[in-house]
């Protein structure tokens, strides 16, 4: 019997945004402990544009089609899962495939639409606060009253940082960004202290903001020359959480340094990580943040949203690192005019 088919996106080989195109693909099945979700709205990610690159191949029975962040409407779902039903709407952290108009996603990983919310804002959702709460909470260790520095404090996962460390460790927060109007949004979001890296020296700027004390934890995607500097700015038993490698994948450390002072220098990369990891993760986002997303205490920004068909307008926004907060695909146009 003929597969029914779905539009999505599809990369054509590594390079920019002129190689993604819209094709026609089987619509995939869900397997044991999945869910098929009819997608309305899918969040454009710095993975997804490092894997249009050729610099982050999809991990071992992912889906090639980019995409990690949707929400919908379940369309079916495999027989051992009790939640969530056909019919519900979703949001979801997937593995891959959210460029499509159908996902399939493990079902441990769909959450409630927060309430007030549409399946834009949804999208939004998913990766930038498992991403946070991963990085932040599980392996940054962040408690209350401590200081904790973002660098890039404008990306989803920058402006999702700083919201959860005020609301619910009532850190103190300094954030870094390129352009004094992100300055000001990382400020308008929570931070108490922006400073703009092309402007100044963060790391002398986080001395002096902390009177020479240093922080406690550092989110970080750069890495490279960046690495050993944030060590530098650690107190005793602090923490450097590196995202993403984009400034190098090498670096020089002082060992003698992180032995005598305790310190912790771990990757938190998600994607590979099994279902039931992020399905705890999930959980935990549900009780602690989708109440804070409901009554107004922490915010999701969406700065663009373009059709599935300029897909390729979107990564281009994406490369000039123009963007402040999220860019969101609209994939079913016809659900997102219901929420």
């Amino acid at each position: 019997m003929k597969s029914v088919q779905m539009k999505s996106v599809h990369v054509r080989a590594p390079g920019g945004p002129e190689v993604l195109s819209l094709v026609e693909r089987a619509v995939p099945s869900p397997g044991p402990g999945e869910v098929l979700i009819r997608v309305a709205a899918a969040a454009v990610n710095r993975p997804d544009v490092q894997q249009r690159r050729g610099l982050y191949p999809p991990p071992p029975g992912a889906s090639v089609v980019l995409g990690l962040d949707v929400a919908g409407v379940i369309d079916r779902v495999a027989p051992d899962v009790d939640w969530p039903r056909p019919g519900e709407a979703v949001c979801a952290l997937a593995n891959g495939g959210g460029y499509a108009e159908f996902c399939s996603v493990p079902a441990v990983q769909c959450m409630p639409i927060p309430k007030g919310f549409d399946f834009v804002e949804a999208a939004a959702l998913p990766e930038a606060f498992f991403t946070a709460w991963n990085s932040m909470v599980w392996l940054g260790r962040l408690d209350h009253g401590e200081t904790v520095l973002v660098q890039g404090g404008t990306s989803g996962v920058g402006m999702a940082a700083i919201q959860i460390a005020r609301a619910l460790r009532d850190a103190r927060v300094l954030a870094t960004a390129g352009t004094e109007e992100k300055c000001r949004i990382c400020l308008e979001t929570g931070a108490q202290a922006a400073i703009n890296y092309r402007t100044s020296d963060w790391g002398a700027e986080v001395r002096r903001l902390t009177d020479g004390r240093g922080v406690d934890v550092v989110l970080d995607g750069q890495a490279g020359p960046y690495t050993e500097r944030e060590l530098a700015l650690l107190k005793d038993d602090g923490r450097v959480v590196l995202l993403a490698s984009h400034l190098g994948a090498t670096a020089e450390v002082n060992v003698r340094n992180i032995v005598r002072r305790r310190l912790t220098l771990t990757g938190a990369t998600l994607r590979p990580r099994p279902p039931a990891y992020k399905g705890r993760i999930a959980a935990e986002l549900v009780a602690q943040v989708w109440p804070l997303l409901e009554d107004g205490r922490i915010r999701v920004h969406v700065c663009a949203t373009f059709p599935l068909a300029a897909v390729a307008e979107a990564h281009a926004l994406m490369d000039a690192n123009e963007q402040i907060g999220k860019v969101v695909l609209t994939v079913a146009e016809d659900i997102c005019r219901r929420s």
